[in-house]
């Protein structure tokens, strides 16, 4: 998003007459991207809408406090990251699911779905996706799908540049691997 929306949405969240209609340039601005970052982690449709209700109503609770240290996307992402990770932890534990059960869940319910292309070369990305610990598949998610740059994914997952880098590489080896060892 360019920095003269973030600008906008920032200045009218800023003043009360004004606070409504920025919280809805802000969902409408952000909204698809965070939905599909979500997704990406928790793998179902109506999971990622509980999630980015979740995530809403925090930074609806939250953007007052907001330092602008970072820029707005990076906050908003760091926050749908971490109420997608907590879904995840929750869910495993009330579920007492093993991980690889969950997974192979995750993996099944992307093939069911309507939303996903199921081609053959997106079905395979998708399985290889849900199958990476969810620090790489974060990583990965934001790199390749958001096209988010190192530094941002940095700001995002509160992790050094080198370590970042190294979780991108070796979920992209999981995942070439992945795929070369089904198409054989």
């Amino acid at each position: 998003m360019s920095e003269d929306t973030e600008h906008k949405i920032l200045s009218l969240l800023s003043t009360s007459d004004a606070y409504e209609r920025g919280f809805s340039l802000l969902v409408k601005t952000y909204q698809e991207r965070l939905y599909w970052h979500i997704r990406g982690m928790v793998g179902q449709h109506d999971d990622a809408d509980e999630v980015m209700q979740k995530t809403f109503i925090k930074v609806f609770k939250g953007i007052q406090g907001f330092q602008r240290n970072s820029k707005l996307y990076t906050w908003l992402y760091r926050i749908a990251t971490n109420e997608s990770l907590s879904f995840l932890a929750k869910k495993q534990k009330n579920h007492l699911e093993s991980i690889d059960y969950m997974e192979n869940t995750r993996v099944q319910s992307l093939s069911a779905d309507a939303y996903v292309d199921n081609s053959v070369a997106e079905k395979l990305l998708a399985e290889a996706i849900a199958l990476l610990p969810d620090k790489q598949k974060q990583v990965f998610l934001l790199r390749y799908y958001d096209e988010l740059s190192y530094q941002d994914i940095s700001e995002i997952c509160g992790t050094s540049l080198g370590a970042l880098k190294a979780s991108y590489h070796h979920a992209a080896q999981k995942i070439e691997n992945y795929i070369l060892n089904k198409s054989n």
